[in-house]
């Protein structure tokens, strides 16, 4: 039985319970970020036929150093197939895509999320990011995780406008709309994880971070909230996977503040690349996957 980690930090959890979403054998959509330290955890510890792919064009590649953005010369290696995004869109469009981990500004009780602009989308308060391939994922993969900050301003009663369809307004909803993909599987939040009912399409607490109370994670949600009746605790991370975390992003490039402590030191960037090679490379032999 694997040994549960003593020390982790909250963004580290979030990704090792990201990871468990993902079966061995599947083909995932991700992005880089948190989403990505989650595919490569699943990937070197329970799942090492699992496939990622990424927007730039690369498919089922082991990463044994940090992607920072998606065209990384990283997503190439030992890459199984290197394309164009034309190819893993029409690919995913195709519905070879089993799981897609996608994120937005707001969501709503049926899963739909907003990554387009905060209040009337012709003089919006905030105009945000947009799409992206979050649209197509959304419609397309045979299931999506989400992942986001729980706050009161991003779980409200109604999107401000949809980017990325959820269940839409509720049950049958989906396939009167004509889309192929099968919706939301699991929204994996700072406070908690929820999941949907398969009759109502509504999302529902599943289990709570450790730590975390009831009544503040349903301060921050603007419908009345259903909770699970066998509320759990969510699973702290392994010690394997914190290890895997820490030799990828030893910085906290995507699971803290990295970014800022890497500003202007290429030094330390290149050693941060150096560092992970031979760990990873040695996890590999271990895992049979070299």
């Amino acid at each position: 039985m694997a040994e549960y980690a003593k020390d982790y930090t909250l963004p580290e959890l979030m990704a090792a319970t990201v990871a468990r979403e993902f079966k061995d054998g599947e083909i995932a959509f991700i992005g880089v970020g948190m989403p990505l330290i989650a595919a490569s955890v699943a990937k070197f510890t329970h799942a090492p036929n699992f496939n990622i792919m990424v927007e730039f064009g690369a498919f089922a590649y082991s990463p044994r150093r940090l992607p920072l953005c998606v065209d990384c010369a990283v997503n190439c290696e030992r890459a199984y197939w290197t394309g164009t995004l034309r190819d893993v869109m029409s690919a995913q469009q195709a519905g070879f895509v089993d799981v897609a981990c996608i994120s937005g500004a707001q969501i709503d009780k049926y899963g739909n999320l907003n990554s387009t602009c905060i209040g009337d989308y012709y003089k919006p308060k905030v105009r945000l990011a947009g799409s992206g391939g979050a649209n197509d994922l959304a419609s397309s993969a045979k299931r999506t995780v989400i992942m986001m900050r729980q706050e009161g301003r991003r779980f409200v009663n109604k999107c401000d406008y949809i980017t990325s369809p959820g269940y839409l307004d509720g049950p049958g909803a989906r396939e009167k709309a004509g889309l192929p993909g099968g919706g939301p599987a699991a929204v994996i939040t700072t406070m908690g994880v929820f999941r949907f009912d398969e009759e109502t399409k509504e999302m529902y607490l599943e289990k709570i971070h450790p730590g975390v109370k009831l009544e503040d994670i349903k301060a921050t949600v603007q419908w009345d909230l259903a909770v699970s009746p066998n509320l759990e605790v969510t699973e702290p991370p392994t010690e394997e996977q914190v290890l895997v975390m820490r030799t990828l992003d030893p910085v906290m490039v995507y699971l803290g503040n990295g970014r800022d402590v890497l500003a202007g030191d290429f030094e330390r960037f290149i050693k941060m690349f150096e560092d992970s090679y031979p760990v990873m490379t040695e996890l590999l032999w271990k895992k049979n996957m070299l």
